[in-house]
């Protein structure tokens, strides 16, 4: 539970947030009916409020969405962006490893468990 921490509590600011949207969407549906002389009916609620949520969907939630889970996504995937402290990183590690006399088997075993190919590590590569 602890380790998915975040994403539970995003799950419930959104869904906080979603009721309360349509809670209080139906107390501002239910004044704008009386005001007009109305019964309020739910299916026209349903149909607005849907509207609306998805409008907001589009705008605001699902361009954030993408900036946030898209470039996350892409950085953990290995972007080229991703990867340039580690491939600076990787080339001193393999320096000091030769300077230290270690043989080029034992580098090429490290990059081969590791998936590194070509001096860049692969995305994964520390479960193997």
């Amino acid at each position: 539970m602890r380790k998915y921490a975040y994403g539970w509590i995003t799950v419930a600011f959104f869904l906080v947030s979603i009721i309360g949207h349509w809670v209080f969407g139906w107390y501002a549906f239910v004044d704008a009916a009386r005001d007009h002389g109305q019964s309020p009916d739910l299916n026209a609620y349903l149909v607005e409020m849907g509207r609306d949520t998805f409008e907001n969907w589009q705008s605001e939630f699902l361009q954030l969405l993408w900036q946030v889970v898209g470039l996350a996504y892409f950085l953990y995937a290995g972007s080229p962006a991703s990867k340039e402290n580690d491939d600076r990183m990787e080339a001193k590690v393999d320096l000091l490893l030769k300077l230290s006399g270690t043989d080029q088997a034992t580098i090429d075993e490290l990059d081969r468990r590791y998936l590194r190919v070509d001096g860049h590590a692969k995305p994964h590569g520390h479960h193997v």
